[in-house]
């Protein structure tokens, strides 16, 4: 499984971003700009947390189990990697989610001065901030579910 790449996170939230800031400046001059879900945030930041919760099980697990203690549970290998999938998927759309909202609360910026604008570059910016979590919390998990095998196998080392 490959591992995910800032590079392409990057370029995914800088892309969304500048979508969406250039949408909102479009739909902003033909009508009136879709409004900021309260529940954006909230939704990722529960995603971050069950990612951040899963990395910490999973490490824990692998911890008890690498220094034998009685009774420890294993970790099944589909199921970590089952994890590692449900991080990359929530990163990827962390990323364009994070890009989206990102772009839109820039848009607002220009218009703090209305108190509805003022309310949707805050949701704006906790959804980007969720999303940010969300992304930190898939690489963790994408870390502690890494093989050892996989350390030795950078780009700098050859292979006997």
């Amino acid at each position: 499984m490959k591992q995910l790449r800032l590079k392409v996170l990057a370029g995914l939230f800088l892309a969304a971003g500048i979508l969406s800031w250039g949408g909102a400046r479009l739909w902003d001059a033909v009508g009136s700009l879709p409004s900021v879900p309260v529940a954006a945030p909230i939704v990722l930041a529960v995603i971050a947390v069950v990612l951040t919760a899963t990395a910490l099980s999973i490490r824990a697990r692998l911890r008890a189990q690498r220094e034998r203690r009685p009774g420890a549970k294993g970790v099944e290998p589909l199921m970590a990697a089952r994890a590692v999938v449900f991080g990359q998927a929530s990163a990827l759309v962390a990323a364009l989610v994070a890009g989206m909202y990102g772009g839109t609360g820039v848009f607002l910026l220009g218009s703090l001065d209305v108190p509805a604008r003022r309310d949707q570059a805050l949701y704006a910016a906790l959804a980007l901030l969720a999303g940010l979590a969300v992304i930190a919390a898939a690489l963790f998990l994408e870390r502690v579910c890494r093989l050892p095998e996989d350390d030795d196998e950078g780009p700098g080392s050859a292979r006997a």
